[in-house]
């Protein structure tokens, strides 16, 4: 049964906005109460949130689907929706947060830090927060909208200080159960490690974590094995510690070329360059692997490599291999720069910016808008309603986007899409604008006051009745 999972595909849905009410305020007396529709709740986020005491993504690989909840709707007498609940998910610390593409969205490191996987939608309004001047009592309220749905992908790199690699009963996990308080599984025969292993170790004032990568094998970069499942675990590591099994029994194995092996397998999976290595030749409690470990000795510490012969078995050479590790790791923690307390930059958009776009799709035949305003709009509009649509069409209008459709060559009757290519809103567009050049006559003329108006015409014709002296003469002579 899988007890550790460092890679999981979670699908994430944030709660969806409640909707706004449209309600009039009903009272004994009062017959015009006006709208008291009340605004939807907003939907709750789905948040990750790193936490120490977990150290695996068993949970979510065995339920991938996470839902927060949605807003409740508003209601009369001005009662605003309840909020969803936010959904917090626990994290190990060194997940890695990307998307279907492999993307990096986030790299969650240190206990605490959160990241907001999916939004939640926002609560629609209600009638008596659509009210104005010029519409005291709107019929309509605005639809919440729907949560963020994405696709992403979990992986979980061991925040160690020190790794420990090489080929499989090396004794790796022997090493790491003496140096800590770590109980690994151990037995003689190949892939006895299927997950990486964490210990604790104190060295004098230096405290630091251990890992134990599962056996490395020719092609481990390429996937063969275990190893490219469980390299990602030696990325934040600080120094690489080679172990070399000096008592095999395989005939064609011998410490160095499992150095130079290993050594090519870190190079093509790549980024490890930079990390210090020491060479630790285990097993030397074995009279054969005492005596080929002082005749390679010399050739390793010609490469460059500081070497120390240890035995898991004896416990011989452990003391003076963790306090090097200590020192090392010591020396990597003060070059590592100062962590600063994460900063808030706020870009605020454009004054002048619309926020949208008009192109033309010759494929599907339609004028495209797309921008964040016009499409939440289209979301948030009940298209049952007509005076929702109308107040769809004039907040389009007040935005620009009529004007940018006719600078665009869109004439009366052709196609507008708002929104993406798969949810998209399609109606024939009919434009409200006039371009004004009719109106245009000599300066200082407007033919529009010439224009048969009829409730003045009808004061003129009482005003010449009333000033005509012979109606006059009429209404005082009887003769």
């Amino acid at each position: 049964m899988t007890t550790f999972v460092d890679r999981v595909e979670l699908h994430v849905a944030a709660g969806n906005g409640g909707h706004g009410c449209a309600s009039v305020h009903r009272e004994k007396f009062k017959p015009l109460g006006g709208p008291d529709g009340g605004n939807g709740g907003r939907g709750g986020d789905v948040i990750l949130v790193v936490d120490q005491s977990v150290t695996t993504l068993l949970e979510y690989h065995h339920s991938p689907h996470r839902k927060a909840t949605n807003g409740k709707p508003g209601e009369g007498d001005n009662r605003a929706g309840k909020d969803g609940q936010d959904l917090v998910l626990y994290v190990p610390d060194g997940t890695v947060i990307l998307d279907k593409q492999g993307n990096v969205l986030a790299d969650l490191v240190g206990h605490g830090t959160t990241y907001v996987a999916a939004q939640g939608g926002r609560g629609g309004l209600g009638n008596a927060a659509l009210s104005s001047a010029r519409r005291k009592a709107p019929g309509f309220a605005l639809l919440g909208e729907p949560g963020d749905l994405d696709d992403i992908v979990l992986e979980l790199k061991t925040v160690a200080d020190v790794a420990l690699v090489g080929y499989p009963s090396a004794g790796k996990s022997s090493l790491i159960s003496v140096l800590s308080a770590a109980k690994p599984k151990i037995a003689d025969y190949p892939f006895t490690t299927l997950v990486p292993n964490l210990g604790v170790v104190t060295a004098g004032s230096t405290v630091y974590t251990i890992a134990d990568v599962p056996g490395l094998i020719p092609g481990a970069s390429q996937g063969r094995g275990l190893g490219l499942e469980f390299l990602r675990h030696v990325e934040r590591c600080s120094v690489l510690v080679h172990v070399l099994d000096t008592a095999t029994l395989e005939s064609d194995r011998d410490p160095v070329s499992d150095l130079d092996i290993i050594e090519e397998e870190l190079k093509q999976y790549g980024g490890l360059d930079d990390r210090p290595r020491i060479v630790v030749l285990n097993k030397i409690d074995i009279p054969d692997g005492q005596d080929l470990a002082e005749m390679i000795r010399p050739d390793l510490e010609e490469r460059g490599y500081r070497v120390f012969e240890v035995s898991a078995v004896a416990r011989t050479g452990l003391k003076e291999l963790s306090f090097a590790l200590a020192d090392i790791v010591a020396q990597a923690r003060a070059a590592k720069p100062v962590e600063e307390a994460t900063r808030i930059v706020i870009r605020p958009k454009a004054v002048d910016d619309a926020g949208f776009t008009v192109t033309y799709d010759e494929q599907e035949d339609v004028y495209r808008v797309r921008g964040e305003k016009p499409e939440r709009w289209v979301r948030q509009t009940d298209f049952n309603n007509d005076e929702a649509v109308g107040y769809l069409a004039d907040r389009l209008n007040r935005l620009g986007v009529e004007e940018a459709l006719m600078k665009a060559g869109a004439r009366a009757g052709d196609g507008v899409a708002i929104g993406s290519e798969e949810n998209a809103v399609v109606f024939d567009w009919e434009p409200t604008l006039m371009a004004g050049a009719e109106m245009l006559g000599r300066r200082g003329e407007d033919h529009r006051f010439d224009a048969p108006r009829p409730a003045a015409q009808r004061r003129r014709d009482r005003q010449a009745e009333h000033d005509d002296p012979e109606r006059e003469y009429d209404e005082f002579n009887p003769f």
